[in-house]
């Protein structure tokens, strides 16, 4: 739309609604602090148990800056951030996963006893609620190849990946969208749609639930097929109706950063390959009436978006933001003037 610019109304309450729902900057060092204190304490622990911590990688939306500062509970929000440190051991102790989990409870206990530890199937949580920050502890195995680990899921899924190779994915995008026309960039339209993934969540009764790697996934497709708009309407309105045609007609979902051909499972009903191991579909246990419902959200999506937009060009602007309530919940008004 020639005549959309960064003026308009609606774009600037986007753009307003992102700069609430993004972590500040200046609480980064801050962050990072913890998380190292945290890093070196449990490692500590471990290293007195016999085991050998190969490294500690930086790792999830906190290394991509794609994470919130806040987060949906009903209609009211909870202030807090969700930090991922893996911790990759060499193996020369332990060989199954589950005493591997029992062990970094028992350091993390240990290191942290005032504070609320829950073991997970796959991860280990500790949460410093002064800080208004959780810490999901996750074991990995080294592979012997650089940069790959190995992750055991709950469900038994063994898994080889790359958390440096992950990490610059999402980072290459926002770079080149940083140096493109505009505000908009590639990590912001991720912590959208994942405020937009919580509201549908919540509003559906969790009928479906979207994993954040899905959702960079996603966005990460979008933006590779359509780009970055200077405004946020119009890179939101691309994204959602590509989104929902993709997915309505179960196309494989896959990226050329680090393998040349995709190798879909066809017994499938859906392919969303992760962009470094072309083996692993991140949907595999999806059926298709699963893959439906969220086609017609982006769908749903699409058409909320554009109707925004319209009222928005005819200055109507009580209709416009009655659209955004819908798309991002009705807190979206409070916060986006």
């Amino acid at each position: 739309m020639n005549t959309y610019n960064q003026k308009s109304t609606l774009h600037v309450r986007i753009k307003n609604f992102v700069a609430w729902i993004a972590p500040p900057k200046e609480t980064r060092d801050a962050i990072k602090a913890k998380s190292d204190e945290v890093r070196e304490s449990i490692k500590a622990e471990a290293q007195k148990d016999g085991l050998t911590v190969v490294d500690m990688p930086y790792s999830g939306s906190f290394s991509t800056r794609t994470g919130l500062r806040r987060n949906m509970r009903g209609n009211t929000t909870i202030e807090g951030q969700d930090i991922d440190l893996p911790f990759v051991v060499k193996k020369d102790k332990e060989t199954e996963f589950g005493p591997l989990i029992d062990r970094f409870e028992k350091y993390t206990r240990t290191a942290y006893p005032d504070h609320a530890v829950e073991p997970t199937k796959s991860s280990v949580n500790v949460v410093f609620e002064k800080e208004k920050l959780t810490f999901d502890i996750v074991p990995m195995f080294e592979t012997g190849k650089a940069q790959y680990q190995t992750l055991i899921r709950g469900n038994g899924d063994i898994i080889t990946t790359s958390i440096e190779r992950h990490r610059e994915f999402i980072r290459k995008r926002t770079k080149e969208t940083k140096e493109t026309a505009g505000i908009v960039t590639f990590n912001d339209c991720i912590r959208l749609f994942k405020w937009w993934r919580k509201v549908k969540e919540i509003e559906t009764g969790q009928s479906l639930c979207l994993p954040s790697f899905l959702i960079n996934l996603l966005g990460a497709k979008a933006y590779d097929t359509c780009g970055d708009d200077t405004t946020y309407p119009q890179t939101l309105a691309n994204w959602f109706s590509y989104l929902a045609y993709i997915v309505k007609n179960k196309e494989t979902i896959w990226f050329k950063d680090y393998y040349s051909a995709a190798k879909p499972d066809g017994y499938k009903p859906w392919n969303v390959l992760d962009p470094v191991m072309a083996d692993n579909n991140i949907v595999k246990s999806w059926p298709g009436y699963q893959v439906d419902e969220l086609a017609d959200w982006l769908q749903e999506a699409s058409e909320i978006i554009n109707r925004a937009i319209v009222a928005d060009l005819q200055g109507r602007d009580s209709d416009s933001l009655a659209q955004m309530q819908l798309l991002f919940g009705s807190i979206f008004s409070s916060h986006c003037e």
